[in-house]
């Protein structure tokens, strides 16, 4: 049986391609362009276990026959592909952001009913398709809550998220195979081992970012963390456990950044980490300065915390979370290890 994994390049991409490949798994991985080593390399060095087999295609998400041609043949899809920048300049969110997501999900679906092969649909959601625009310090949200006021001028990522995961939900709805398996895998920050120099230009450049003193203070924001080993394996349970139509919020801690320096600090020393934190009314002020957030996405999370409820991925996964500061240190030594620091 053939695993399609989209986004296969990508930071959860890559795990979830290594995490099948050690389970002695048939993995078909789609990249966006073959000819590029920073697509492919660290895919082609990854462990294959005794019965494992990795096969790399080239996929456009948006080209609806290669994404058919990609789906020939595959029982299970695991479909990680989108869009995710951190600090990154966006001119147009719908072309950016929001069409790779929902175009590109569309496409696999309509995949799926003309090849008619495919038994289950694993699909990467992420807690911005949960979490409201509006929402109060402590709060706790679960699976039952939706973004369904995001709106592509203020939040365009969780736009293209809401709207894919209800694409694909909807699409579920009307199907007549009732033995067809699908689920949704909302994750929080993902942190952990980097694979590729590519991914510190997603969730782990948070990190990068402390490590290379590109800041001279800290801010009260509350981070949501989750390792992306535990991201990946959750995917991969999820071709045969869990609920159908189950949707399973990952989340194994909160830290402050703050808190995040400081531990960063007390492991490596030398290296000039910003400890000290801004106070909250001097961090809104500074906000209308900073080109990478805005005054009105300060006044919403600066200060406040909330909770993700990922109980249902503990009973329905059986999910045993890796701490939030196992994550760190993980995504901190690779870049260590690996002189991805700044001017390497």
């Amino acid at each position: 049986m053939i695993t399609l994994v989209t986004g296969a390049s990508g930071y959860i991409g890559t795990h979830v391609v290594a995490n099948l490949l050690s389970k002695g798994m048939e993995v078909r991985a789609t990249v966006r362009d073959l000819s590029d080593p920073e697509r492919v390399a660290h895919l082609k060095s990854l462990k294959v276990a005794e019965g494992g087999k990795l096969e790399i295609i080239e996929m456009d998400v948006l080209d609806a026959d290669s994404v058919e041609d990609g789906v020939k043949g595959c029982c299970n899809i695991i479909h990680t592909a989108a869009v995710l920048t951190f600090g990154g300049r966006i001119t147009d969110p719908q072309k950016e952001v929001v069409n790779p997501s929902v175009i590109g999900t569309k496409n696999i679906l309509d995949a799926i009913d003309k090849t008619g092969n495919v038994e289950c649909l694993v699909h990467t959601s992420s807690v911005a398709a949960v979490r409201p625009q509006n929402w109060k310090n402590d709060e706790i949200l679960d699976e039952s809550s939706w973004a369904d006021d995001a709106k592509i001028k203020t939040d365009a990522y969780s736009l293209a998220k809401y709207s894919s995961e209800r694409l694909v939900r909807d699409w579920f709805e009307t199907k007549s195979n009732k033995k067809f398996r699908m689920i949704t895998i909302n994750p929080c920050v993902v942190l952990g081992p980097i694979l590729s120099k590519r991914h510190l230009k997603t969730s782990p450049s948070i990190v990068k970012m402390l490590i290379n003193n590109e800041i001279p203070f800290t801010i009260p924001i509350d981070i949501s963390v989750v390792d992306v080993r535990d991201v990946a394996e959750a995917h991969v349970r999820s071709l045969t456990f869990g609920e159908n139509a189950g949707r399973y919020l990952l989340a194994s801690g909160n830290m402050w950044l703050g808190e995040i320096a400081k531990e960063i600090k007390n492991d490596y020393p030398k290296l000039k980490i910003p400890t000290i934190q801004l106070p909250y009314l001097i961090s809104l002020v500074a906000s209308i300065f900073n080109s990478k957030i805005t005054f009105s996405w300060a006044r919403k999370n600066l200060g406040k915390r909330l909770i993700w409820d990922s109980s249902s991925a503990e009973n329905d996964l059986e999910m045993d979370w890796i701490s939030p500061r196992n994550s760190i240190m993980d995504t901190v030594k690779t870049i260590i290890d690996n002189d991805w620091v700044e001017g390497s």
